[in-house]
């Protein structure tokens, strides 16, 4: 596995990149947010592109981490270039 948090893309930080021999996992975190906007950041900054022309299976995921419950709340994931 290669792991890199923050990794710096030209209109943004994703949040942390997870790299196998088969797949690339995109992930967003939010604190008392929602997965959804997660999401949507990936995809409004376009944190997939430098994976694009990648032979690799490429995961969107977007987690939510709740203050109260001290735990994740919500993840939703997307796949796709």
């Amino acid at each position: 596995f290669y792991v890199q948090v923050e990794y710096h893309t030209s209109r943004g930080r994703i949040d942390l990149v997870l790299q196998t021999q088969d797949y690339v996992y995109i992930m967003e975190f939010k604190l008392n947010g929602s997965a959804d906007e997660a999401l949507a950041q990936i995809r409004e900054k376009g944190y997939a592109a430098p994976f694009a022309k990648d032979s690799r299976t490429v995961y969107r995921i977007g987690v939510n981490f709740s203050d109260e419950l001290r735990n994740i709340q919500e993840v939703k994931v997307e796949t796709g270039k």
